[in-house]
């Protein structure tokens, strides 16, 4: 099977309504990434220094040495910015998703203490603060294991929440196979939750932000100031705000780093943001857990009735090898081809049923037109026809016929074949018999470049009624 991995349809073009507690327009969701003391450090066993966002232009890891500038970057974070950053949220009232990496959660027990004293959710940002793309799965697996060991010493109660951050293409599913995760976040594919099965057994994902996370004032194209990273916090919440007001509530992911917004100058940026949302009503403002229990009770997984992309070729053949009329060689083709999620949908197999269809010979398309039956004809007035095109022809009340109406279907028909070789093809369910005739008549001055274009056409409507009617 060539199938296609990724996820590029998601929702599509119709989200589910959030229904987040008291009508609200949006909720904003704020992330403290507590990592001080996690960080790649010879100190922790690690190779080489830290490197990754901090304030030393050009840094880069340093093999086999401590870097001091970077270090005490870190520690600026667990000294100051983490207390600045607690006195803003608890005076404004506002909970907060702590990512914390279990080592740096080990190594501060006056800031754990703090956390949990006002009520923060604490959820897993993995081991340590290292990079994951490389590591090999069992190590990884391992790696999770012990983080969920460590963060329940150091917190008293095993996480429910996790985000890796620089992680693996295997890190979702590992995390989820360990299992006991209310959500995941290390994506950052939609604005809303959503369910993924892995391994069989589904599994809540909160999307989390690259773009809302003041990570950005130390990586290109970034924030140069506090005004800057306030402006792109105020848009994004507006323009999030207006959809919600419009029936889409949809959720805004905050990312902050003890020691990237806890300086000084960056600080004023967000406080400046909190204290902007506190003008608008309807903003609920929760933990990732609050999130992900709401949409459990919300929005619970319901396994869909098939999967196309998912079934094997017998069964997908047997399932979709009509909706070509008596072409099934179409559904094989598309079953070989690349199919994803993106082809679970109605338009999205009919695109990949279509492509088939069109890639096709002229000689074989022939054979597709050739394989309708004549409208109102004899194979009608047999029941002979599939059950597809029984309906078809029913909804159009082609089924019922006056004598006078099935003699105008009959001399058209034969005249059309004559012509071009093939039967009149068109989408019943779109017309009455008023304007199947008309078409009817119209289409016989047609060249046979045209009507087999136009018939070609027809199919293809055809075919993508039939998957609508069995598909979402």
């Amino acid at each position: 099977m060539n199938r296609y991995p990724r996820d590029m349809h998601g929702y599509g073009a119709n989200p589910p309504h959030a229904n987040w507690p008291g009508g609200a327009k949006v909720a904003v969701q704020f992330v403290l990434n507590y990592e001080e003391g996690g960080e790649n450090s010879i100190l922790h066993g690690d190779a080489a220094s830290e490197a990754f966002l901090v304030d030393v232009l050009g840094a880069a890891p340093w093999p086999g040495q401590r870097h001091a500038n970077v270090e005490s970057m870190y520690e600026y974070g667990a000294r100051a910015g983490f207390w600045r950053l607690h006195r803003l949220f608890t005076e404004a009232g506002l909970p907060v998703t702590i990512y914390g990496v279990a080592t740096a959660l080990m190594r501060a027990p006056a800031q754990l203490a703090a956390m949990q004293d006002a009520g923060w959710e604490i959820a897993s940002h993995g081991l340590k603060w290292v990079q994951h793309k490389d590591m090999p799965p069992e190590e990884e697996r391992a790696q999770i294991a012990e983080a969920v060991r460590l963060h329940t010493i150091a917190t008293g109660s095993r996480p429910l929440g996790w985000y890796t951050g620089r992680s693996s293409l295997n890190t979702v599913e590992l995390v989820a196979q360990h299992g006991g995760f209310a959500y995941i976040s290390d994506t950052y594919d939609d604005d809303l939750p959503y369910w993924k099965v892995i391994a069989g057994t589904p599994q809540l994902i909160i999307p989390y932000t690259l773009s809302a996370n003041d990570m950005r004032f130390v990586t290109a194209p970034g924030f140069d100031n506090g005004e800057e990273y306030f402006t792109f916090l105020r848009d994004s919440f507006d323009c999030l705000y207006a959809e919600g007001e419009a029936g889409s509530p949809k959720m805004m992911s905050i990312g902050l780093h003890c020691r990237l917004v806890g300086q000084p100058g960056r600080f004023q940026g967000l406080k400046k943001f909190i204290d902007y949302i506190k003008r608008f009503e309807q903003v609920w403002v929760p933990t990732r857990l609050d999130i992900a229990r709401h949409w459990a009770e919300h929005h619970p997984y319901v396994a869909p009735e098939v999967v196309p992309s998912q079934l094997e070729k017998a069964a997908f053949i047997e399932r979709y090898g009509s909706i070509f009329e008596h072409s099934p060689w179409i559904a094989g083709r598309a079953w070989e081809s690349e199919l994803g999620p993106a082809n679970d949908t109605a338009i999205g197999l009919h695109f990949a049923l279509r492509s088939q269809f069109r890639m096709a010979s002229d000689e074989e398309r022939l054979g597709v037109l050739r394989a309708h039956p004549d409208l109102a004809g004899k194979l009608a007035a047999a029941r002979r026809l599939t059950a597809e095109s029984t309906a078809e022809q029913a909804s159009a009340g082609l089924d019922a016929l006056t004598d006078a109406e099935r003699d105008d279907f009959t001399r058209l028909n034969t005249a059309y074949v004559d012509k071009f070789g093939f039967p009149f093809i068109i989408a019943v369910r779109d017309h009455t018999k008023a304007t199947i005739l008309e078409a009817f008549r119209r289409r016989l001055d047609n060249s046979p470049a045209e009507e087999f274009a136009t018939a070609c056409a027809q199919v293809e409507r055809i075919a993508l009624l039939r998957l609508k009617a069995v598909l979402p």
